[in-house]
């Protein structure tokens, strides 16, 4: 796989409740990502990105709302979320300093 296309298919990490206790209990990882990525791409990029080992990935779309704006109807574009689950003894840390 091309280590460029790999640098562009994580597009930031989502956090939530939800994702926040999913980290906690089982090592899981929700990210945003780009919408054409496969599953083999997502756990190449985390394992890339992070220096951690990837056990499985678990991909799911997410439908964009429909808002409503200045009485006319509109819609939120469509997204792809990624649940990363790490092999034991691997963690991502989001609050370190990079560099």
């Amino acid at each position: 796989m091309n280590q460029e296309r790999l640098m562009k298919i994580l597009l930031g990490p989502v956090v939530s409740e939800k994702g926040t206790a999913a980290a906690d209990r089982f090592r899981q990882f929700v990210f945003r990502v780009h919408s054409s990525a496969t599953k083999p791409e997502i756990g190449k990029a985390v394992e890339l990105m992070f220096k951690v080992e990837v056990a499985q990935v678990r991909v799911c779309n997410v439908r964009g709302k429909l808002k409503r704006f200045r009485g006319r109807m509109g819609r939120r574009p469509d997204w792809k979320k990624a649940y990363v689950t790490l092999k034991q003894g691997h963690d991502i840390n989001f609050t370190a300093a990079v560099g």
